[in-house]
């Protein structure tokens, strides 16, 4: 059974020099199709809201990274809003939480949200990268 690469990645995190670094390996690796970023949680859910509307899903990500602590609106309360919309999405979409918080009670609270694959601490690796994105084995 063949894992088809996904085709859009997004990434919420305000973190400059992490976006540089994680969007370079993943296009180095081919991981994924296509990234798109946000600055913000308040960005993406914006962003997000308007593509449910629409019912072409082909601007929905396959993999999302969301940072917990940003400006304007958080990782919490991405996840909080997120909740209220993804019942409308048509289709499944990864979240990983990515903190450098190594904080049990963040990961724990992080991972309690349904829509949390797992909770990743930065800095990511190539190989944390790669199995996520299901190429561990390259």
């Amino acid at each position: 059974m063949s894992q088809t690469k996904p085709g859009l990645t997004c990434i919420i995190d305000d973190d400059n020099l992490y976006l540089k670094i994680v969007s370079r390996i993943i296009e180095s690796k081919d991981l994924c199709k296509e990234i798109v970023i946000f600055k913000n949680g308040k960005e993406a859910i914006d962003h997000f809201s308007s593509i449910v509307q629409q019912p072409e899903a082909k601007r929905v990500p396959d993999v999302i990274f969301l940072d917990l602590n940003m400006p304007v609106m958080d990782g919490w309360e991405f996840l909080e809003e997120f909740l209220k919309i993804n019942a409308d999405v048509r289709k499944r979409i990864t979240l990983y939480v990515v903190s450098s918080s190594i904080d049990p009670r963040d990961i724990n609270r992080a991972k309690s949200f349904d829509t949390v694959e797992d909770y990743l601490v930065k800095p990511l690796s190539i190989d944390a990268l790669k199995k996520v994105f299901s190429f561990e084995d390259e």
